[in-house]
């Protein structure tokens, strides 16, 4: 098969692609709606910091882009620059009068949310676009925002995923993100995969989860999916022990370095005797001079 043909993107490819996406004014001037590319983000005020700028990971085929955008994908290659004009119908489709709904300011302060206009909200589980603020009425559009809007796409496809492994990394790119912290592990048709610690306590993994497991068999054509939690005891430092030499002033004389032992036994020499006083001593203690004299018989 010629190398060509090789790189050709079909149904089911899952590709790694570097884009801009360019809204086509009535005035014919362009304004940046997407991009990949950080430094142009930041040249045309579009800089969004929570985002991960790089090539992205794009199924083919599954319905998961514009159809237009898909359509030049199947008759692009890897590596190949493109440029394409998608028209409303192709892509968000036209307005609808019908999606412009009008709201009690009301019904926002219950909410607690400020009504400002450009601002998007989720009301009734669809997502709009404040549009107008009046005394009283919130005017919601729940159209696309790129409803009734010409596209150009400027796109290149870097690569195509075409191991397991890589399949398996570029459906945790596209549904999760980070695929390095991932260890991924191919038996045959099986996979398993290893969580890093992140996701022990990440809500949106919990959500994620099983949009990874249903694509896992889907895109990537895995017949069993298995995930792994590892948690590992560590040990604590042991601390230092005190020492259970006895302190100093508890110490026996023989212990006590040699100018210390002499200290105590001048001080001992010192002290007052614990002989009872001249006056509470027996007689026979008392010095010969002191004794009194024995009565004589008359």
């Amino acid at each position: 098969m010629p190398e060509e043909a090789e790189q050709t993107i079909s149904d089911g490819d899952l590709v790694y692609v570097d884009y801009s996406v360019w809204v086509i004014l009535p005035d014919g001037k362009e304004d940046l709606f997407d991009t990949t590319s950080k430094e142009l983000a930041e040249e045309h005020d579009n800089f969004d910091e929570k985002k991960v700028y790089g090539p992205q990971p794009i199924v083919v085929g599954k319905g998961r882009i514009f159809p237009g955008w898909e359509e030049s994908l199947r008759s692009t290659k890897v590596g190949e620059k493109t440029v394409v004009e998608i028209p409303p119908d192709k892509a968000a489709g036209e307005r609808d009068p019908r999606l412009v709904e009008l709201h009690s300011i009301r019904e926002f302060a219950r909410k607690e949310i400020a009504p400002e206009v450009g601002k998007m909200v989720v009301l009734g589980n669809k997502k709009g676009t404040i549009t107008a603020v009046t005394a009283g009425r919130v005017r919601v559009d729940f159209n696309n925002p790129l409803a009734g809007r010409t596209l150009k796409y400027e796109y290149t496809v870097t690569k195509r995923a075409e191991s397991p492994a890589d399949r398996a990394r570029g459906v945790i790119e596209m549904d999760y993100g980070d695929p390095e912290e991932f260890d991924v592990k191919v038996i045959g048709e099986d996979v398993m995969i290893k969580l890093p610690d992140v996701c022990k306590y990440d809500e949106l993994w919990f959500v994620a989860k099983y949009r990874v497991v249903s694509d896992l068999r889907d895109i990537a054509g895995f017949d069993s999916i298995r995930f792994v939690e590892e948690y590992v005891k560590t040990e604590e430092p042991a601390e230092d022990e005190p020492s259970e030499e006895a302190p100093e002033e508890e110490r026996a004389p023989e212990e006590l370095p040699a100018e210390e032992a002499k200290d105590d036994e001048d001080t001992v020499e010192d002290e007052p005797s614990e002989e009872a006083p001249e006056e509470e001593r027996a007689p026979e203690e008392l010095p010969a001079e002191e004794a009194p004299e024995p009565e004589t018989e008359e």
